[in-house]
């Protein structure tokens, strides 16, 4: 499996060349992005050329209409000559209180299932008690804070050998990183991620893997004290994000995907509600 060409952080001196390959990248002609932010085609062109600079208000909606990442658009409007538009707040600066609150309060919520918040670079930024059902037993230097949930879930030290589909799920996380690479996310870290995992060695069929169908979505099977816990992956991410932080911060919740293992977490975590289950 190799990154197919053009997949990392568009090139080119100036932002004409920077336009002209998101473009290229979203599959969009001249003319088609020119009507949708409401521009025309020869102004466009001129901009691509270098023979005309964009205004502020025009580079923003080109932006929004190539669905250009937050951090990738103050780096458009860096190369027009501009100040950045989105502000980058560190997660712990004092006015981020209330979003953390609302984080660890969601993280909470969803005991006794594991959740995670993640950045671009799939950094773990927080976690519930949860998780450390799935840490369990790693090597620690994996899951020494701040750790990738990427790196954690593939190293052969990792959550990789308890993993028993492990061959589809390893797929899956690497389809994920290669998305990232096409939508021009955080290219250049993700791609040294994406060549180190790419390389750990690939997993053999487990026998195991093929018992159980989940037809609607891959499941995650993680052998676990004597029994194998099924989980279904859900991502949220925020709405219209106006500030580089936030406009890559990530939840995935794991979700039981049997009743079995439902009841097991619930047992071991909360054991009222495992016995009323």
């Amino acid at each position: 499996m190799t990154i197919m060409a053009g997949m990392g952080s568009p090139t080119g001196t100036g932002v004409g060349p920077l336009i002209r390959a998101w473009r290229e990248r979203r599959q969009l002609s001249q003319l088609q992005l020119a009507l949708r932010a409401d521009s025309s085609a020869r102004h466009l062109s001129f901009v691509e050329n270098g023979r005309a600079r964009p205004g502020r208000d025009l580079l923003l909606r080109l932006a929004e209409q190539l669905d250009v990442p937050v951090r990738e658009r103050n780096s458009l409007l860096l190369a027009a000559g501009y100040a950045p538009h989105y502000p980058e707040t560190p997660l712990d600066d004092p006015s981020m209180d209330a979003l953390r609150g609302g984080l660890e309060r969601l993280l909470a919520a969803h005991d006794p299932y594991p959740a995670v918040v993640v950045d671009a670079t799939f950094q773990v930024l927080a976690a519930n008690r949860s998780l450390t059902l799935l840490l369990d037993g790693l090597a620690p230097q994996l899951v020494q804070p701040p750790f990738n949930a990427i790196r954690v879930a593939l190293h052969p030290d990792g959550l990789a050998r308890h993993v028993v589909n492990l061959r589809q799920w390893r797929r899956h996380l690497l389809a994920r990183l290669e998305h990232r690479l096409e939508q021009g996310i955080r290219t250049e870290p993700l791609r040294q991620l994406y060549e180190e995992v790419r390389g750990y060695p690939e997993p053999e069929e487990d026998p195991e893997a093929a018992e159980e169908g989940h037809p609607f979505a891959l499941p995650l099977r993680v052998r676990y004290d004597g029994r194998v816990l099924s989980f279904l992956s859900t991502i949220a991410t925020f709405n219209t994000p106006l500030d580089v932080t936030i406009s890559e911060l990530a939840m995935e919740t794991f979700l039981p995907a049997d009743r079995e293992t439902a009841r097991y977490l619930q047992s071991v975590l909360d054991p009222a509600e495992g016995e009323e289950a």
